[in-house]
Order: C-alpha cells, then structure tokens, then sequence
C-alpha cells in the first residue's frame, strides 16, 4: 500500500497521510498537488512525500490528482519545509505563499517539461555579499556584472526590488544593458501564473520582482540579488511572516547559488553577518561630493528665535528663501500625510477616532474627509460635532499638507508641490516639493536644499527599531542632494546625526550595535510576537493571559525567555482587539518549537493566535 504524506495551506501542523489509489500513482510524486477530504471540507492537499508504512489505522484516500507534473521540485520543497520551521507555521502556509494564486485554487496547468538542472560548476564556491552603496546609484553596475556572469554560466537570476515602480525600471535597465529574457514576477502581476509556467519551463534568464519574487521556480538558479534590503516591505505582514532576506539566504544555501545583498544603508542583521564573517562586506564609496549638514537644536531656537506653533526654525526659512532666490531645487521631508493628525472638539474635547481601529482619524484637506491610515476608514470631515453638537472642530498635528499650506503662506512666490502617493514626480516645475519617504524610493532627482521636518516623531516611538528607521530615511536623503541637507531636532547629539556629521556610516552601526547587544535585542538576540486577536476585547485579555501563564510554566528549555503581555500596538485594528506575547531567545527554530508544542492543544472560542518571528 502506498500513502502520500500531505500538508495543507492551513494552521494545522501536518504531514497527514492518506491511501494513494492504484488510479493515481503514476501522478502522485512530492511536489504535486491533489483534492482531499479534511474534516467535513474538500481542499487542496500538497504532496511532501510517499511512503509504504504508517501509523495511522484508519485512512481516506485521495479524492483525485491535479498535476500531471510536479509544481514544486525538491529544493523548493526543501526551503518552504526550513521556512515553516523557522516562522512558526505550517509548512503547507509556506507553499501557498510560494504558489501563484490560480494554483492555490486547484487551476490545473498543461503538462510541462522543466527547466534542466544545471550543475553550478563556476558557482561551487556559493557567496554572500553585502554591498553598502553610499551613492545609492553604483551598485547597479555591479549587479549587471553578476547578472552577466550568471548568464553566461547558463544559470538563471532574481533580482527583488522593494516596489513596482523600481521593478519595472530594473527590467527596462537589464533588458537594455543584457537583452536577456527577463520576467516581472509578483503577487497579482497580470497573467501570474503564465508568467511562473515560462520560468519553471526555463524560458526566462531573469525574474524582476519583489518580495515573493524569491519563490520564482527556477530549476538553474545562479544568483539572488535584493536591493535595498533594509527596507520593512520585504517582510510579509500577514502569515506566513517571511522575510525575503531570510528566504534567500536559506535558499542560496539550498541551491549553492550566489546572494548579494544592496543597500544605502544595510540593517544591522546584515552588518551582523558580515562581522561573524558570513557576509563579505563592499563598501562603494560616494561618487558625487558630501552635502553641507546642519543639525538645528529645536529646544535652542525655540527659545532665540522660534515664535510659538511656527514649523520652521528661524535659519531653516532664512535658507529657503534663500534658495529660492537662487532658483535652487528645496525639498521638505515631513514622514506624515494629510493636513492634521489629530481633528478634536473644541467644547467637549472628543476626538475623532477610527471605528474599526480606535486610533486617531487624519484630516486630508483637499479631499475634506477624515482618513484611518491603518484600515483606510473614509468619513466626511463633520462641519459639528457628533457627541454635544457644537459647531467648531478643531485640527492639530501637522502632514504634509498643512506644510504645503504653510509654505504658500509664507512664500507666495513659490511653486510648491506635495507628493503623497505614487503619483508622476515631475520637479521641473516646482521651485519647493513636500513629500513623506516615498521621494527616497524616487530615482534621477536632484535638490539644493532638503528640509527635515519633526524627525524626533519618528525617534521617539516605542520601537527598539527607531533609531535605524530614521538614519535610513536620512541615507535615502543623502543621496539625493550634493549641496544642503538641514535637520530640526531635540536631540542634535543623538548617533545618528553624528554620523551625517562625519560623513561615517559606521559611528552609527557601532554605537547602535553596542547598544542592542547591552540590551539582548536583535540582531543578537532573536524576538517573536505572539498575538491573540478576538471580537470581544475581554476575551483576548483573558486569553492572552492564560498564555502568557502556560508558556511560563511549560518552559523549561534554557535561551527561552517568555518576557511580557500587553495590548497590541495598536490595541484595535480592523474591528479585532489584539493582545501579544513577547519571547526572545537564541534561535528562532527553538521558538518556534516551543510554541508548535504549547499552541498545539490551546483552545479558546473565538481566539485567533497567530506568531511573528522577528518582528519589525
């Protein structure tokens, strides 16, 4: 008797084992998929391996075969297996993820011929390389060097990218430079699954991508390249929570294929492994000249200068205008949409909250509504109030567009722009430009003068995080001036500033890395958020708490700390109150199964747990 080991796109712990009839086994290998009966459901079942013994007395059969070929080979099946075991899910999860969507539905696909399996013979040696591009444009001309290199190996690359835009500029720029057959490849890219038949079939050289570009089902691949790796959208926010940096190293290693990693300003996981000396490190000096930085003291002109509720210093105006007198480019760095931050009343003190989220709605002023930056909640700005019906509601906090507002106020001359979305960025006919972090995602532009607006907002959050959030966004700045950068801040000797100061990156790594190793954060310790979310708040609590109590006195495994329970941040999102467990330890694979164990049999009504390894 032959029985197929399944897993499924679930949150339940597999392989099960059902009987593979003798119809079927011409059809049944690892790597392909079948319809199953589990429970009183009929679902998509993956099939990880065959086998002719089993424990199980009592079996079901396979319902029936999808492919005629397998849709997963064994060295994906080998990474989503490595990645469930370090991201806390099921392994069947990690699939789905891997898989175009039709795919995930039970599409069937015409019988295809894989791509061959090349034998890597220049590519025995597997490397990793971090690449600290401080120009923030140079490294591009390495990676079409490797791409090359690959190429004429006859091996095939991906290269991931952090948004849509920047994806489809590296196809441009490698179909032109190499004039090879290069693929777009994403979640929901137009003809997804088309797309991921010609990579299996060994039709394309190059995928272009981004996050789940990295499961792209090459059978030959050469080399990874992902740029700009610091940034946060390379980690999935739902389950499974991959991240793609995680997932190439993994399969790098898996595949003795090539990974380098790009970036203005590398995470310090990255710079982690290259002083363990797993990373060789390639720093590409700064073509173009350092701008001149001016750190401004907001607490020291507060009180010269500063009249009470101006947004900008007395120095910071003197410079715009001065720019703008020599027809010079100024940009304003504010990382905040919309016009206010908060709407109140000015009788009753309520303020204005998202329903689903409980968190403060934002107050866009050219579209005069309310906005949840969380849920995206949409509600008219009321003209009164909704609680005692007096007639004046009140705005405070400032986003972009109550800078543009302001600017025009004080400068009428000007030609000002804000820049919120993903909309065309065109500066020529713009003397002064407002944007948030998406103008660092922007290529080609070139300012006189950036601004740098309320980023102790961003320093002071509740995030161990902070400090290397804020010294990527002013590296991503950095690149896109050769002339000023000026900086309003309370706290002018913070690291991060000194090292813009000093023209070294490294005044901030080590002191930031000094400081997480006093403290065991990451990356020298590793952290996982369990989260409970129900309904009903109360229920949550409880549950969390009853958690919290288990894992404390089920644990008696040495590196494993269960530290804390609170509220999620934010507490209500999307109409679901969310409570979380913080655990540290060691090794994420020792969380992880820990908590397979403990989570196994934890059963309350209306709770969903769900777990965050290395959260962002």
């Amino acid at each position: 008797m032959l029985y197929a080991q399944i897993v499924l796109g679930i949150p339940v712990e597999g392989p099960f084992d059902y009987i593979v009839p003798e119809s079927f086994r011409q059809k049944i290998n690892p790597g392909s998929r079948a319809w199953v009966n589990f429970g009183t459901k009929k679902k998509i079942g993956y099939v990880v391996g065959l086998t002719h013994k089993t424990s199980v007395k009592k079996l079901r059969e396979i319902t029936e075969a999808i492919d005629d070929c397998p849709v997963l080979d064994k060295e994906m099946l080998l990474l989503t297996k490595q990645l469930s075991e370090y991201y806390c899910c099921s392994w069947g999860e990690v699939i789905e993820a891997a898989l175009p969507e039709a795919l995930r539905r039970g599409k069937r696909v015409p019988e295809f011929k894989s791509g061959a399996s090349k034998r890597k013979s220049s590519f025995d040696n597997a490397s990793i390389t971090l690449i600290h591009d401080l120009d923030g444009a140079s490294r591009w001309k390495v990676y079409l060097e490797r791409i090359k290199e690959s190429l004429n190996a006859g091996l095939s690359s991906i290269v991931l990218l952090p948004d849509k835009n920047a994806v489809l500029n590296a196809k441009e720029i490698i179909q032109r430079q190499l004039n090879a057959r290069t693929s777009v490849f994403y979640r929901k890219v137009p003809k997804e699954l088309d797309e991921w038949l010609q990579i299996r079939k060994g039709e394309i050289d190059i995928v272009v991508g981004m996050r789940s570009g990295v499961f792209a089902p090459f059978t030959n691949l050469g080399l990874i390249i992902i740029d700009e790796e610091q940034d946060l959208v390379y980690k999935q926010d739902q389950v499974p929570h991959y991240h793609a940096r995680q997932a190439a190293l993994m399969r790098s290693g898996i595949g003795k294929s090539k990974l380098i990693l790009g970036s203005t300003s590398p995470s310090l996981e990255s710079l982690q492994l290259v002083k363990k000396g797993l990373v060789k490190y390639v720093p590409l000096s700064r073509a173009k000249a350092y701008p001149k930085i001016m750190i401004i003291d907001t607490k020291a002109e507060y009180l010269r200068f500063k009249p009470k509720n101006a947004f900008f210093s007395k120095y910071m105006e003197d410079s715009i205008l001065s720019a703008l007198n020599s027809s010079e480019k100024t940009l304003i760095f504010l990382n905040r949409k919309g016009f206010a931050t908060v709407a109140s009343c000015n009788n009753c003190r309520t303020v204005l909250r998202c329903p689903r989220c409980n968190v403060n709605l934002v107050f866009h002023f050219k579209e005069g509504i309310l906005n949840c930056h969380y849920c995206n909640f949409k509600m008219d700005s009321p003209k009164i109030c909704p609680n005692c019906n007096s007639g004046y509601i009140k705005f405070s906090g400032a986003g972009t567009e109550k800078i543009e507002s302001e600017l025009s106020r004080i400068f009428p001359q000007a030609r000002i722009k804000a820049f919120e979305s993903e909309s065309i960025f065109d500066a020529q006919d713009t003397d002064i430009f407002v944007s948030t972090s998406l103008v660092t995602k922007k290529t080609g532009h070139n300012f006189d003068l950036i601004c740098v607006l309320s980023i102790d907002n961003s320093l002071n959050r509740a995030d161990f995080r902070s400090s290397e959030k804020v010294f990527s966004s002013l590296m991503g700045l950095l690149k896109l001036t050769a002339k000023k950068l000026l900086i309003e801040t309370g706290f002018p000797q913070h690291h991060a500033f000194k090292a813009l100061l000093n023209n070294d990156a490294n005044i901030f790594y080590d002191k930031e890395l000094k400081e997480r190793k006093e403290l065991n954060f990451p990356p020298y310790k590793h952290l996982a958020l369990v989260k409970l979310r129900s309904k009903i708040e109360t229920k949550a609590k409880e549950a969390s708490h009853a958690l919290f109590k288990r894992l404390n006195a089920k644990n008696n495994k040495r590196g494993i700390n269960v530290l804390s329970v609170n509220p999620g941040q934010p507490p209500k999102l999307r109409g679901n109150f969310y409570w979380q467990l913080l655990i540290r330890s060691n090794n994420p694979k020792q969380i992880t199964g820990f908590l397979k164990t403990q989570l196994k049999d934890f059963r309350h009504s209306g709770i969903i747990v769900t777990v965050d390894i290395d959260p962002l």
